[in-house]
């Protein structure tokens, strides 16, 4: 059962791995094929069970592209992207704040636009105004409130970047299959006040205990952490307290995890048994044992609920069935049947959960419990014992999942062990429960004295802080895999011989190193940021970025999202220059970001705030046999008055010996008029980052046939409001293969031999991807 299990498993993610998806009748036929192979074979035990495993595999596959290719049919028709579509649906989750309006998904009832189709399930922004005069009261929304809407949506669409996050996958994995947003102008009218039906009913009392709590607790430092705990609301916990979450490892605690779920169920099952065992007649009518498995399992299903049944709790909540359900009927399967059995029930309801880093965590986690607590023999009693136990467990945890950690975040935090010991404990079983019976006896004092607590938990957290993080480069998957093995030979039981060897194979993953350029070739990386730009430039001992991309909200920018972990994973732990090019929010939104995480030798930039080094026409460095040459502007464009952001952009180019790179920023047709009188020469470049994204103002045809660009790089966000590129200055670059981060994704080109230029979507690209 254990291997076809596991084949099964590999099936499934085997599909999510696909750019299309395998024809039906071919998987069919292919298992039955393997059916019939294994009735002919079954005498034959190993050519059955490899026969078996095999089916397996298969049946994972085909199980995994009948769900993908349901959900797939439910798409928005590309001719009815960016148009006005007048609906009539339901709020059907807990309303997320942002900075100008909220954000919520939406149940389409009915679609009352002539010939327009929608998805189910779309995601919605409410934007209330950009300035405070023209806020507009008495709009707020609740769940399960009936609305009519006219609304402008358009296909899932994500920024894809190497070790970014798939914002496309966590959509189509939630059903989400547009977005879009509320128009202005149109009226919205609420139809209904409350819609009855058993999942907006919950979600309307997580809104109740959210508003009340939030009441309750008014600006209090920790009250984001206290609502998130309850209903899975993280929208109101500010970025300095996410901050001190990652620098100390617990950053799984102050959102509703697995681990949450699974401590208050063995809470609730605890008292429930202990209570249980003081009545007789209870114990003659239930088992106190079977009435703990039922009064856990129950918690952990309204505990669920209450977390607004997300991704993690669901693959939680499915595990823990398994386990009780074992229990219950008194059989032991044993730990890894009992493992194995809520892994294949989670692929069942959740093909794609193999797709999240929570997934391979939460059963990484579990699995190296159930290794380490079967490896122990006999049973110590005592104080000792407990606190032995528990750092072996603590040990277990963070030794094993250490691979996992640098492979997908590269970073792990060195007192996440004594973090986690502390904060684990008091989290889930005296925070979280205390947070949740207020939902049940709404007693303000309760609120206040888990806020307490909380404040206690983060001065030790903060104290902590100071400590560094052990950051390093993505390792590539045989390392890691490497790593894996040498954790279970490093956990082995008390005994096994050279269980020190386990260390000696977790050394690769520990050490890798980033591949750098060679001396002599540089890497130019045109980030996927969006409707803004982002470059950056390696040679063999040096990295320059350019600009550091939009700023998409208060809470949220480029720099934090997409530059810094990119660096991170690349191993860049310096930027020797920073190129700002003006002033423009798309260009230099994530700045602060950027000098936060990583310190930087040298600031070249037009914007006098930045307090840095102008860059002007004419200056010049070498590294590593790579050359950079600052076209624009010139010195005297400083001193004219009120000039626009645009013209002050800084230019540079790249060349070695193998071409050359014209990175342009946001120029526009004055300025290159005035780059064709000063430098002709330096403009000619093999590629090209087209002017101003593609706008009607920049691309004059002198400009481009002086460049006479092979390459060009439009950096452009999806269907952005500006309608960047405009098709006329596309035209222009016929003579060019025209390529687009919208379209394209990330795109990297190397000035080594043959120049070559890659493109992330079209080396990453999955099924799910543009639809």
């Amino acid at each position: 059962m254990r291997s076809n299990i596991l084949a099964f498993a590999f099936g499934v993610a085997l599909l999510q791995m696909q750019e299309t998806l395998p024809a039906l009748p071919l998987l069919v036929g292919l298992l039955l094929a393997a059916l019939v192979l294994f009735w002919l074979g079954r005498r034959q035990p190993a050519a059955a069970r490899v026969i078996a495993a095999l089916a397996c595999t298969l049946a994972g596959l085909l199980w995994a592209t009948v769900v993908a290719e349901h959900r797939l049919r439910d798409q928005l028709p590309s001719e009815w992207e960016g148009r006005d579509v007048q609906v009539v649906g339901v709020v059907a989750a807990l309303p997320h704040g942002f900075e100008r309006g909220e954000r919520f998904a939406f149940d389409v009832e009915a679609v009352e636009t002539p010939g327009a189709r929608l998805p189910r399930r779309i995601m919605l922004s409410w934007y209330h105004g950009w300035l405070e005069d023209e806020w507009r009261d008495g709009l707020a929304i609740r769940p399960a409130e009936r609305w009519r809407f006219t609304v402008r949506l358009k296909r899932p669409h994500g920024n894809a970047n190497p070790h970014g996050f798939d914002y496309e996958a966590w959509l189509f994995e939630r059903g989400l299959r547009a977005t879009g947003y509320v128009r202005p102008r149109a009226v919205a009218q609420r139809l209904d006040d409350f819609v009855a039906q058993p999942a907006y009913v919950i979600e309307r009392l997580r809104d109740r205990l959210r508003r009340s709590s939030s009441e309750v607790l008014g600006d209090a430092p920790y009250a984001g952490v206290i609502v998130a705990l309850a209903v899975g609301d993280q929208q109101a916990i500010p970025s300095e307290q996410w901050r001190l979450f990652r620098q100390t490892g617990v950053i799984h605690l102050m959102s509703i995890s697995g681990l949450h779920v699974t401590m208050v169920a063995a809470l609730f099952a605890a008292v429930i048994g202990w209570l249980w065992r003081r009545g007789e007649s209870l114990m003659l009518f239930v088992p106190a044992q079977k009435a703990a498995i039922a009064a856990g399992w129950l918690a952990a299903f309204a505990y669920a609920l209450i977390a607004g049944f997300s991704v993690p709790t669901q693959r939680t909540l499915y595990m823990l069935t398994v386990v009780a359900l074992a229990l219950w009927s008194g059989r032991n399967l044993g730990a890894s049947r009992s493992l194995l059995l809520a892994l294949l029930l989670v692929l069942l309801l959740d093909p794609w959960a193999v797709l999240a880093a929570g997934f391979w965590l939460s059963f990484a986690a579990v699995g190296l419990l159930f290794f380490v607590g079967t490896a122990r023999v006999g049973v110590a009693r005592g104080w000792r014992s407990v606190l032995a136990n528990w750092g072996a467990t603590q040990w277990a945890v963070t030794v094993g999942t250490l691979p996992l950690l640098l492979l997908m975040f590269q970073q792990f935090s060195l007192v996440s062990p004594l973090a986690n010991a502390v904060a684990i404990p008091l989290v889930s079983f005296v925070i979280t429960p205390l947070a949740l019976l207020f939902a049940v006896i709404p007693w303000p004092p309760l609120l206040h004295f888990d806020h307490w607590l909380l404040s206690g938990l983060m001065a030790f957290l903060g104290w902590l802080a100071v400590w560094p993080v052990w950051e390093q480069p993505a390792p590539p998957l045989a390392p890691t895999l490497l790593a894996l093995f040498g954790v279970i030979w490093l956990l082995l039981p008390r005994g096994f011989p050279a269980r020190w060897l386990g260390l000696c194979l977790l050394l690769p993953a520990l050490l890798w190193r980033a591949e750098r350029p060679a001396a002599g070739e540089a890497w130019v990386d045109v980030l996927d940021v969006g409707q803004g730009l982002a470059v950056v430039v390696r040679t063999a001992e040096h990295t320059l970025l350019y600009d550091t991309g939009p700023l998409y909200s208060a809470e949220s920018d480029a720099g934090q999202r997409i530059i810094v972990p990119y660096l991170r994973a690349h191993g860049v732990q310096r930027i020797d220059t920073l190129v700002v090019t003006h002033r423009d929010k798309d260009h230099s939104g994530g700045v602060v970001a950027v000098e936060e995480a990583l310190p930087i030798g040298r600031r070249l930039s037009s914007m006098p705030e930045l307090q840095p080094e102008r860059c002007v026409a004419g200056q010049t460095w070498e590294w590593d046999g790579v050359r950079f040459t600052m076209l624009h502007p010139a010195a005297a464009d400083y001193e004219r008055p009120a000039v626009r952001s645009n013209h002050m952009s800084c230019v540079l180019r790249i060349d070695n010996a193998f071409g050359g790179v014209l990175l342009t920023s946001d120029i526009e047709g004055r300025d290159e008029q005035a780059l064709l009188g000063r430098a002709p020469a330096l403009l000619r470049s093999e590629i090209l980052l087209v002017p101003h994204h593609g706008s009607g103002t920049s691309s004059t045809a002198e400009f481009i046939a002086a460049v006479g660009a092979r390459e060009a790089i439009i950096p452009v966000g999806y269907r952005n409001r500006f309608q960047h590129p405009r098709p006329d200055v596309v035209e222009r670059y016929a003579g060019s293969r025209v390529w687009r981060t919208d379209r394209d994704g990330a795109l990297q080109l190397k000035l080594a031999g043959g120049l070559p230029l890659s493109s992330y979507r079209t080396e990453y690209r999955r099924y799910w991807h543009g639809q």
